[in-house]
């Protein structure tokens, strides 16, 4: 099965945007078509940027999309790269990414390095429908 780690950004798109990529890999990822891959520092930023007030998430909202992110993922512990990023809050994904041989999807690409494994969600499901 293949592994995707979900920046926040993508989480984010997701729950507000019912229609577009993100959400369509968020439904694919609850039919268990890809695992997701995620540490505790994941977690607790999907966590502290799903409650911001602008976003207007119900708390019900918030807790099903961690629920069931942690029913359908894995929790794991990444060794800490020094691959040079222009934004350190964005090394925790792609450690958890290279670490665990997965997909980094963000629709923040600039933010990271020109790699293989990064894509956003646009690309990403363009590349799975081609195999």
């Amino acid at each position: 099965m293949k592994k995707v780690v979900i920046d926040t950004n993508v989480l984010v798109s997701s729950l507000l945007s019912p229609h577009g990529n993100a959400n369509k890999i968020m439904e694919d990822i609850s039919y268990n078509k890809y695992k997701i891959v995620y540490s505790k520092e994941i977690l607790e930023e999907y966590e502290r940027v799903l409650n911001y007030d602008k976003l207007d998430l119900s708390p019900e909202t918030q807790i099903k999309a961690i629920a069931g992110i942690c029913k359908r993922g894995e929790l794991i512990e990444p060794n800490t790269s020094n691959e040079p990023l222009s934004d350190e809050d964005d090394r925790v994904f792609y450690d958890v990414a290279k670490d665990s041989d997965a997909i980094l999807i963000t629709g923040n690409i600039k933010h990271y390095p020109s790699k293989p494994f990064i894509m956003n969600p646009s690309d990403f499901l363009k590349m799975i429908e081609s195999k």
